[in-house]
């Protein structure tokens, strides 16, 4: 996919935007500072899974994408392309869910478009959105700010996301009920950025998770960034499931969760800011950004005293995720 939006989506769309390869563009809008933008698809299966449903979560990533660039989400567009047959019962349901979502998150729907396509043309329903949010007065300064000594945080227990599609795509029977952790972050972003300046970089850490996203800015960067395994935070219920299945929690998709870097004296102010606004989730410093030796990389320390380097996924350990 990496290779397909260089060489031919970037390539052929070129603009500085792009080049920055974000979830969202920051343009400049008149007389009115900068404008954050984003857009994005929804073709989770099944539709609706233990924490949320299709709409809830194509609302979250929405404004999250928003937030990652410092942006405070104002309005939404909203696309549905539906396959004929579907119960309105069940539309509606999406619809309410992504309304509660939406007033939670301090975003209106604002435009968007209804399309119907014949009986196994689509599966069931798929979600298109655009929103739009004024960047605040605090942003984060971006990837060509990220600095050796940087620590790198997690805003709480991952993988959740992940293993709950799975488990209810696949009616697997575990003792406890897997939960997404899909929820809105901008209004905790929003309060972390007004009170702990100096924060380099943000990102949701979506499809193939922390893994990817941090690789994503290794390369970027050209530097390394070292996690330590007994730091990262993954519940016990996320753990086992994922040993069972064979899945590692890095990889795995989160949807209410974001990745920070900062200074290494900003570490403890932000985990208390988190902490503040979501006690249950237990932020922690996972890593350290380093100098590399080439290329840029991530490496994880193991609880056995040994490395390993964590690439970039090559494939989709759960296609429809998101």
């Amino acid at each position: 996919m990496r290779k397909l939006l260089h060489e031919k989506v970037f390539s052929m769309l070129d603009n500085s935007s792009l080049r920055e390869e974000d979830d969202a563009a920051v343009l400049s809008a008149s007389g009115k500072g900068e404008l954050v933008f984003t857009t994005d698809s929804f073709v989770v299966q099944p539709l609706f899974f233990p924490g949320g449903d299709i709409g809830h979560l194509a609302v979250c990533g929405t404004v999250n994408d928003i937030a990652m660039m410092g942006g405070v989400p104002e309005a939404l567009s909203l696309a549905f392309i539906i396959e004929s047959g579907l119960p309105l019962e069940i539309f509606e349901k999406i619809i309410e869910s992504i309304k509660q979502t939406a007033e939670k998150a301090g975003a209106k729907i604002v435009t968007g478009d209804t399309k119907v396509v014949e009986k196994g043309q689509a599966d069931k329903i798929y979600i298109n959105t655009s929103g739009i949010g004024w960047k605040s007065g605090q942003a984060p300064t971006g990837w060509r700010d990220v600095r050796p000594g940087d620590a790198v945080i997690i805003s709480g227990t991952i993988g959740h996301h992940g293993v709950a599609v799975l488990a209810a795509r696949n009616e697997l029977p575990f003792v406890t009920e897997l939960k997404s952790d899909a929820a809105p972050v901008n209004k905790t972003v929003e309060k972390l950025l007004e009170k702990v300046p100096k924060i380099r970089w943000l990102r949701d850490p979506t499809r193939g998770g922390v893994a990817a996203a941090l690789n994503e800015l290794a390369e970027q960067t050209n530097l390394e960034i070292e996690l330590d395994e007994a730091a990262i935070p993954v519940a016990e219920d996320v753990r086992g499931a994922a040993e069972i299945l064979g899945l590692d929690p890095l990889y795995l998709a989160n949807e209410g969760r974001f990745i920070v870097v900062c200074p290494p004296e900003k570490a403890g102010e932000v985990i208390q800011l988190i902490k503040e606004e979501n006690p249950e989730i237990k932020p922690a410093k996972i890593g350290t950004v380093k100098p590399a030796d080439s290329r840029g990389r991530v490496a994880l320390s193991t609880n056995y005293g040994s490395s390993r380097i964590i690439d970039m996924p090559s494939g989709e350990q759960l296609p429809r995720i998101c």
